[in-house]
C-alpha cells in the first residue's frame, strides 16, 4: 500500500522527509512494544478501581449550588485514590489548573515558620510566584511566613549530600517535581522518587513528601503515592483527563492532608462536603478510563519526535531509547528563529486554530516571554499535541501530548515541512 501517495491528497510532505519518517518508524517499533506493556497494566489498574467502587450510571448525574450529597463526586474521589494507591483524593472542577492543585496542596501542608525544601532544583515557573521566590504576587507563601530552600540536581539526579546539608530544623515539606519543566534534564522516575524518600526519611522523621505529578501520570506502572509520597497533585487537562476532561485538577495522598487540602480549597468546616460537579463527572471518569491509552499514544509520539530530530542533528532529551517518566520531549534549537519556526509548524498541524500564527508573549506567571503552539479542543490541554518554550538562551523547545500517535506523527511531518520551507531545516 502506497501510504505516502494517499497522504498527498491531504498533506504535502517532500520526499526526503518521507524517507526519514519511514526509516524512523521502522527503527522504533521495539520501543512501542514496551510502551504497550505499561499501557496494559495501567488500563487494568483503572478498570479495577472502577469495578471495585461500583461505578454506575447514576454517578454521572451532576449537582449545582453547594453540591451537597454528590455521590458521583464522592465515587470519583475513591476511584482516583485507588488508581494512585493513596488513602484519599480530592478531584474537583474547582481546581482550575495544575498550579492551583499544587498551591492548594502546599497550603494544606504548611504553616507559618515552615520551610519548603525543593530537592529537584528550581520549580516550574508558575510555582516561583506561589512560593514567593520571584515577583511579589499577593498571597504568596512567603507572605504567610513560609520559607523556601532548594538543592539543585546533580547530573540530573537528586543530590543526596546537598539535601543533607540543607536539612534545617525548619524544613517541613520536601518538594519533588517529576517532570523536566522548562529545564534540560531527565524526568524524575518512580525509582528516583522512592529512593529519595527512603534516604531523607533516614535523616528526619515527620516530614511531608510532596510530588508535582504533572505530565507524569501513567508513564510507569506505579505512581508517587505508591512509593511513599504523602501528597501528589496534577491537572486533569494533562495526562489523567485523557483528553476528555474540560477542566479540573486532582490531589491524592494521606487522608489528613487531603482533608486539609479540601479546607484550603473551600473553607474550614466545609472541606470535601461541597463543590458542585455541574455534569462534568462523566468526562472526568471517561477521560480517566482512556488515559492509559492516550498517554501511551503521546509517549509513542515523543519517542518518534526524539528519534527524528536526533537524526536531523538536534540535541534531544530524552534520547529515543531512554527511560521516560513524563510525556515531554525537549529539543535544543540553534536560534530563536528556528525555535519559532518549529512552533509555527506545530500550530499548523493542529486540528483547531491551525491558521493562527503563535507569537511570544508575557504570559501570566512566567518570568520570560513564552511561545505556545496549541490548537486543542480544550484550551491549554497539554495532553493534546502542543509545544511551548520560554524565549531565552539556550533555545529549548518542549513538545508534548498527542491524543493519537498518528496525529503527533503528522504534526511533526507538517512541522518539518514548514521548517524546511522557511529555510530553518536543511536536508541532504
Amino acid at each position: 500500500m502506497d501510504v505516502y501517495g494517499m497522504l498527498e491528497k491531504y498533506v504535502t510532505i517532500d520526499g526526503d522527509i518521507r524517507q526519514l519518517d519511514q526509516r524512523v518508524v521502522k527503527d522504533i517499533r521495539d520501543e512501542f512494544e514496551r510502551i504497550d506493556g505499561i499501557r496494559l497494566v495501567n488500563q487494568a489498574k483503572v478498570l479495577s478501581a472502577m469495578r471495585e467502587e461500583g461505578l454506575a450510571e447514576n454517578h454521572f448525574a451532576g449537582t449545582t449550588g453547594y453540591g451537597y450529597g454528590d455521590a458521583g463526586r464522592e465515587t470519583t474521589d475513591r476511584i482516583f485514590a485507588r488508581v494512585f494507591g493513596s488513602e484519599d483524593a480530592l478531584v474537583r472542577v474547582q481546581l482550575v489548573s495544575g498550579t492551583h492543585a499544587l498551591t492548594t496542596s502546599l497550603r494544606a501542608a504548611l504553616r507559618p515558620g515552615d520551610t519548603v525544601l525543593s530537592v529537584t532544583g528550581k520549580p516550574y515557573d508558575t510555582l516561583e510566584e506561589v512560593l514567593g521566590i520571584r515577583g511579589g504576587a499577593p498571597g504568596n507563601l512567603r507572605e504567610f511566613g513560609v520559607d523556601y530552600l532548594q538543592v539543585d540536581l546533580k547530573d540530573g539526579r537528586v543530590d543526596f549530600e546537598g539535601v543533607k546539608e540543607k536539612m534545617t530544623p525548619a524544613v517541613k515539606l520536601i518538594f519533588m517535581q517529576r517532570s523536566t519543566g522548562y529545564d534540560w534534564r531527565p524526568a524524575l522516575s518512580i525509582a528516583d522518587i522512592e529512593n529519595t524518600i527512603s534516604y531523607i526519611k533516614k535523616l528526619r522523621k515527620g516530614l511531608v513528601f510532596m510530588v508535582d505529578n504533572c505530565y507524569g501520570e501513567f508513564l510507569e506502572e506505579r505512581e508517587p503515592t505508591e512509593v511513599g509520597a504523602d501528597i501528589a497533585a496534577g491537572s486533569l487537562i494533562k495526562n489523567p483527563g485523557g483528553g476528555l476532561a474540560l477542566t479540573g485538577g486532582y490531589i491524592v495522598g494521606k487522608k489528613d492532608l487531603i482533608g486539609r487540602a479540601a479546607a484550603a480549597l473551600t473553607a474550614p468546616g466545609l472541606g470535601k462536603e461541597c463543590g458542585a460537579t455541574l455534569g462534568i463527572t462523566r468526562s472526568f471518569l471517561q477521560g480517566l478510563f482512556l488515559a492509559p491509552h492516550v498517554v501511551a499514544e503521546a509517549i509513542k509520539g515523543a519517542v518518534y519526535a526524539s528519534r527524528i530530530f536526533q537524526e536531523l542533528g538536534f540535541e534531544v532529551s530524552p534520547e529515543p531509547g531512554d527511560g521516560r517518566s513524563d510525556i515531554i520531549q525537549s529539543i535544543k534549537f540553534r536560534s530563536e528563529e528556528q525555535l519559532l519556526s518549529f512552533c509555527r509548524g506545530i500550530q499548523k498541524g493542529a486540528p483547531v486554530d491551525s491558521f493562527v500564527t503563535p507569537y511570544p508573549w508575557d504570559m501570566p506567571g512566567y518570568g520570560h516571554q513564552v511561545i505556545m503552539a496549541a490548537g486543542a479542543f480544550v484550551q491549554g490541554s497539554s495532553i493534546e499535541l502542543s509545544a511551548d518554550a520560554p524565549i531565552r538562551e539556550p533555545y529549548y523547545g518542549y513538545l508534548q501530548g498527542g491524543l493519537t500517535w498518528d496525529h503527533l506523527r503528522l504534526g511533526v511531518l507538517i512541522t518539518l515541512q514548514q521548517m524546511k520551507e522557511e529555510g530553518y531545516l536543511l536536508l541532504e
